[in-house]
């Protein structure tokens, strides 16, 4: 808890270091903004949960994206919120969706972890988003509907299977304003938390049009696949 107030005081006080890759005079160089900011791709998990909607990402969960997603999260650094929030913008503004109001739904933390960091990581840059694309001109709020329904495991090193378990029944719903529903997360790496989002959602009448996140963990290739990958390329180099 120290280092995070220390962090994000030191972010007022002194020239900030970009939180992508440590370079001084900016929370975000512009060369690790453009890493966050490229065309948003669509995520498909190798064992996707039943119920989960289209996922866009703007980056992989590595390199810059994951440096800056973690200094925001767990070291304070709530002004990253500003970069993060335009990142989503920008990855909502280019979504295939039909013209028409939008309805940013943030998947909720735990009240454990809103007590640790002092806010809500994910509602704050649904929020940043929001008012950047209505600078835009685009009919948006921020819903912030989804509340947990009750306690989870740490899903560290679970399963898909384990996780999509783990997180059965986990949230629930208030009613939704009118719109497209578009689910934000920070990351995506199974599916598991944004179809159980979902899920309450559908409960509570209203369908998911699409879930965006600012990252989304690439996929693995499994060790006998990547062992005769690199078979192949040995004997086609030799």
């Amino acid at each position: 808890m120290v280092v995070r107030v220390l962090d994000a005081v030191l972010d007022l006080l002194v020239p900030p270091r970009c939180a992508g890759c440590g370079g001084r005079g900016a929370l975000v160089c512009a060369r690790c903004a453009a890493d966050l900011t490229a065309a948003p791709h669509l995520h498909l998990p190798e064992t996707a949960p039943e119920g989960l909607p289209e996922c866009w990402a703007a980056a992989g969960y590595d390199g810059v994206a994951r440096r800056v997603l973690i200094a925001y999260k767990e070291r304070g650094r709530t002004a990253l919120g500003a970069a993060l929030g335009a990142c989503l913008a920008r990855v909502v503004a280019r979504l295939p969706l039909e013209p028409g109001p939008l309805v940013l739904v943030p998947v909720p933390s735990t009240r454990r972890s809103r007590r640790a960091k002092g806010h809500d990581p994910v509602r704050r840059i649904a929020e940043v988003a929001a008012r950047r694309l209505r600078a835009g001109g685009a009919q948006v709020t921020v819903a912030p509907v989804l509340r947990p329904a009750r306690k989870v495991a740490d899903q560290s090193g679970l399963t898909s299977a384990q996780r999509a378990a783990n997180l059965a029944g986990a949230f629930t719903s208030g009613a939704v304003p009118k719109g497209r529903i578009v689910l934000v997360d920070d990351v995506v790496t199974t599916g598991a938390t944004l179809a159980e989002a979902a899920r309450a959602l559908r409960a509570a009448g209203a369908e998911t049009a699409v879930a965006v996140t600012v990252a989304a963990t690439r996929k693995r290739v499994p060790v006998m696949r990547h062992a005769r990958r690199s078979q192949i390329r040995r004997h086609h180099s030799g």
